[in-house]
């Protein structure tokens, strides 16, 4: 029992780190790509590090993940968003969908070069997995891979605080712009009705859906080639 509770809070310890790392490389990827662009504000603001201090954010960061863990679900995270004034970008329609891709582009290459790391170590030395600190390597590889897929997919949902709901703003116009404008007014309550509410009331999970039918295959290809 002893050694299941241990490899247990070692895998729970590598899937903090994991999301971690994951969303300090995304904001901070927001942060540069809006300076490279001709914005200094997050730089200013002291965002442009990979502390993780100055991301975290208490409900997106501590209390959503560890309420999700308990309810046995996907577990999500954010950070703090980075601060950006469009106003100082030099191409501000085009730079503005720049820095909102940006986040889930960083973990998409987060993704890759972990899922590299993982099959060119399995390829040299198949065994390394098998036994020792090899199992906490793997662990940490595929993990941090699949949290990455995940917080992608999950930052692509249209609803703010969330990237996605900046990338289809960049589509809208008029009308339709404003009263998405409106939608989102009500993001949060939204945002966290589908994450809590829904699976209690429905006999299934449609986030839980959305993230197997996008970031499972993903992370099956990139990792093991299936």
């Amino acid at each position: 029992m002893g050694g299941i509770l241990d490899m247990d809070l070692v895998y729970e310890a590598l899937t903090i780190l994991a999301v971690l790392v994951s969303i300090v490389l995304h904001e901070c990827a927001h942060g540069y790509v809006a300076y490279r662009c001709g914005d200094n504000t997050a730089k200013d603001a002291g965002r442009l590090t990979l502390n993780p201090i100055k991301h975290l954010d208490l409900f997106g960061s501590i209390i959503m993940p560890a309420a999700l863990a308990l309810l046995g679900g996907p577990i999500f995270a954010y950070a703090k968003p980075v601060p950006y004034n469009p106003y100082n970008l030099r191409n501000r329609r085009r730079d503005e969908l720049l820095v909102a891709l940006a986040g889930p582009a960083s973990n998409l290459l987060q993704a890759v070069a972990g899922a590299l790391v993982f099959r060119l170590v399995w390829f040299a030395w198949p065994a390394v997995f098998d036994a020792g600190p090899g199992i906490y390597l793997g662990d940490f590889l595929t993990t941090y891979v699949y949290v990455n897929l995940m917080l992608m997919f999950f930052n692509l949902i249209p609803l703010p605080p969330l990237d996605g709901s900046s990338i289809i703003g960049w589509f809208m116009k008029g009308e339709a712009l404003r009263k998405y404008y409106a939608i989102q007014r009500y993001s949060m309550p939204i945002l966290l009705v589908m994450l809590f509410l829904l699976p209690m009331v429905l006999p299934f999970d449609p986030l839980e859906i959305y993230i197997n039918a996008t970031a499972w295959p993903l992370y099956l290809w990139l990792c093991f080639g299936l």
